[in-house]
């Protein structure tokens, strides 16, 4: 919204996102040096023990720049064909989904005077914890979108706050039917999507509100659907594999379905935010 119909992005603001992206970058790789170990698989290319002993000496946290060894470091474990497997196994464990952008890009991210491009700022990880106000005009009428934490924990600070809001947007992501949550391992993150969509659109503050739902990362699930089936993680899917359009319809309507207001619509999207046009 902000690139679209916001006042977008200076570039010295692009700048400020600069060590974020580094951040994001150490993190999505100790994430994967991480399940290498849970996963039991072995590196296959000689020196990236060491390689992965100097990564994980970062603090990804406090990360603010790169140096040349760090990318040389990096570059051999992301190529190495035992992370390559374990990157193919990453349901298994919670990993971002810029890390393969991210990782594959190293080398332009390196560049001297780099600045982060809308692409990169788009795909940076930073959990909304609070909440958050965007303002915005769109043919001379002022919006105010208000973005609010999803994680279980964030949800107390904004649920009764919403009294009389115009719309809700809600976000799913596509790509998270085979996920577990951050904060249960044993709990599918498509699930607990639906479980707070249920718990919005029956809110007594909500009822007057107009919902639309973006069914995101669009893109991931295309991507996700050759090799993970739905109908493992949703078996009353009984669509056929491999098929991105088939298993998109099937999730919306597992979420149109929750409304119990036959009133209400629900106007839903398509969409992968990391796209001008998608």
């Amino acid at each position: 919204m902000r690139i679209i119909h916001g006042a977008g992005y200076s570039e010295e603001d692009r700048k400020g996102f600069e060590k974020i992206v580094y951040q994001n970058i150490f993190s999505a790789i100790q994430t994967l040096i991480a399940a290498m170990e849970t996963l039991s698989l072995e590196y296959k290319t000689s020196g990236n023990n060491e390689n992965a002993e100097f990564i994980n000496s970062i603090d990804a946290d406090s990360a603010d720049t790169f140096d040349q060894s760090h990318v040389d470091a990096i570059k051999s474990l992301w190529t190495d064909e035992g992370m390559q497997e374990c990157y193919d196994r990453r349901r298994e464990y919670q990993l971002t989904d810029s890390a393969k952008y991210y990782l594959d890009d190293i080398d332009r991210i390196h560049e001297p005077g780099y600045i982060p491009t809308l692409q990169d700022i788009l795909r940076v990880r930073v959990p909304t914890t609070g909440i958050i106000e965007y303002p915005f005009d769109l043919d001379s009428i002022i919006f105010r979108m208000v973005d609010v934490g999803g994680q279980r924990s964030e949800r107390r600070k904004w649920i009764h706050c919403f009294e009389n809001v115009t719309s809700i947007m809600f976000l799913v992501a596509l790509s998270e039917y085979d996920q577990v949550l951050v904060e249960s391992d044993n709990e599918n993150r498509m699930e607990e999507s639906k479980a707070l969509f249920r718990t919005i659109i029956t809110y007594p503050w909500f009822q007057n509100s107009s919902v639309i739902l973006f069914l995101n990362k669009k893109d991931l699930l295309e991507e996700k659907i050759m090799t993970s089936h739905l109908a493992d993680y949703f078996p009353d899917y009984d669509g056929p594999k491999k098929d991105a359009q088939a298993a998109r319809e099937f999730i919306l309507r597992m979420f149109v379905d929750l409304n119990p207001d036959p009133d209400k619509i629900i106007y839903s999207h398509f969409t992968c935010a990391t796209g001008m046009s998608c």
